[in-house]
C-alpha cells in the first residue's frame, strides 16, 4: 500500500518530466513486470485543473489548441484535478497506430478522430499518486476512465510473459511493447524501470550511394539504400546511418569508393525533404554502381514509401543485387 507520505495532499503539478524508456532487444521476464502495447503517436501529458485542460509535450510545450476534441473529452472526466500520462494516436483501419497518419492529421488540423491512450496517473484531486506503485496508479486510472468516451482509452496491460506479449504485439502489427516494473514509483530520472522492445523487420537492400561523415565520424555518414520494383526500376528506400562500428564504416567506405559513378543509378531522385530525418543534399551524395547488397532492420515503411528507423546489420556477400529489396 502507498505510504502515508505518498497519500498526503498535494498541489497539482504544472509539469512533470515524462518517465522515459530504455531500449532492449528483448523484454524482461518475470511477474514483477507488466507489458503494454507501444503506441506510435505523440506522447502528451493531460493536465486537468477544474475547467481548464492542457495537453503538454514531453518538453512542456502547450499543444492544447492543436487537439481541441481531445481536450474537451478530458474536461468531461469525473475529476476536478488530474495529471495523466498518455499517447495521442491516429488509428489505422486494423486498429494499429500510425505516426505518419498522426502527423498528417496534425498538419491538416483534422484531429477529431484521434485517440488518447492513457497509461499513467500522477495526480488526482489533491493526491500525489506519482509515488504510488505502478499497479495502484493504474487501478485509479482505470476507474477514472470507466465510462469515458471512445476517444479516451485506458492502456491495458499483461503481467509477466514478456516474450509472448512481444510476439503477439508484432503479429498484430504494433510497433512493440513497453514493460514496466509493477511496484515502482513514477521516476523520470530512472529509465531502467520502463523498458521498450520493438518489432523490427529485416530486409536486404542495395547500396546506391553514401554521404560524407560529419563531426568526428570516419568513413561515411549514411548509406543510401535502393530496391528493384516489379517493373525492374531501382527505387530509393531511405538511409542507414546507425548500426555501423568504426571498423564497418571504414570497410564500407573502402568497398564503395571504387564503385563510384557520375550518374545517379535511381529511376527517380530521392526526396530532399522528408517527415523523418535531416535534409538530403543530392549534390553532395556519392553515387555508386548498385552491386552491393546490405541487410538492415527497420520499424516500418512510411506513407511516403521510405524506411523508418533504419539500422545497418551488415553486407550480404551471398546475395546478388538482383535479389535486393
Amino acid at each position: 500500500m502507498p505510504t502515508a507520505l505518498a497519500r498526503r495532499s498535494a498541489g497539482l503539478p504544472s509539469f512533470v518530466p515524462p518517465q522515459l524508456c530504455r531500449l532492449r532487444q528483448t523484454p524482461p521476464s518475470g511477474d514483477r513486470w507488466v507489458h503494454e502495447i507501444k503506441y506510435d503517436g505523440y506522447r502528451l501529458h493531460a493536465r486537468i485543473d477544474a475547467a481548464s485542460v492542457k495537453l503538454l509535450t514531453r518538453t512542456g510545450l502547450d499543444w492544447t489548441d492543436r487537439y481541441p476534441a481531445t481536450a474537451a473529452a478530458l474536461n468531461r472526466l469525473p475529476a476536478r484535478r488530474a495529471y495523466i500520462d498518455g499517447e495521442l494516436c491516429a488509428l489505422n483501419p486494423d486498429g494499429t497506430t500510425s505516426f505518419a497518419a498522426m502527423q498528417a492529421a496534425t498538419d491538416s488540423a483534422n484531429t477529431g478522430d484521434l485517440v488518447y491512450y492513457a497509461f499513467d496517473l500522477l495526480h488526482l484531486d489533491g493526491e500525489d499518486l506519482a509515488r504510488w506503485p505502478l499497479l495502484e496508479r493504474k487501478e485509479r486510472l482505470e476507474a477514472l476512465l470507466a465510462g469515458a468516451e471512445a476517444r479516451l482509452r485506458y492502456s491495458e496491460h499483461i503481467v509477466g510473459h514478456g516474450a509472448d506479449v512481444l510476439l503477439e504485439a508484432c503479429r498484430l502489427g504494433a510497433e512493440g511493447i513497453v514493460s514496466k516494473q509493477i511496484d515502482r514509483a513514477y521516476a523520470p530520472d530512472d529509465r531502467g524501470i520502463w523498458i521498450k522492445a520493438k518489432c523490427l523487420k529485416r530486409q536486404e537492400f542495395i547500396a546506391v550511394g553514401w554521404t560524407e561523415p560529419k563531426g568526428g565520424r570516419q568513413g561515411l555518414g549514411a548509406l543510401l539504400l535502393g530496391y528493384y520494383d516489379a517493373n525492374g526500376r531501382l527505387l530509393y528506400a531511405g538511409r542507414a546511418g546507425t548500426g555501423m562500428t568504426d571498423r564497418e564504416l571504414a570497410e564500407l567506405a573502402a568497398r564503395l569508393k571504387p564503385l563510384a559513378v557520375d550518374k545517379m543509378p535511381l529511376a527517380v531522385p530521392p526526396p530532399r525533404e522528408t517527415r523523418f530525418g535531416s535534409r538530403l543534399e543530392l549534390s553532395r551524395v556519392h553515387w555508386v554502381r548498385p552491386v552491393l547488397v546490405v541487410e538492415v532492420t527497420y520499424s516500418t515503411w512510411t506513407d511516403d514509401g521510405l524506411l523508418r528507423q533504419v539500422v545497418y546489420q551488415g553486407v550480404r556477400e551471398d546475395k546478388p543485387a538482383s535479389e535486393g529489396g
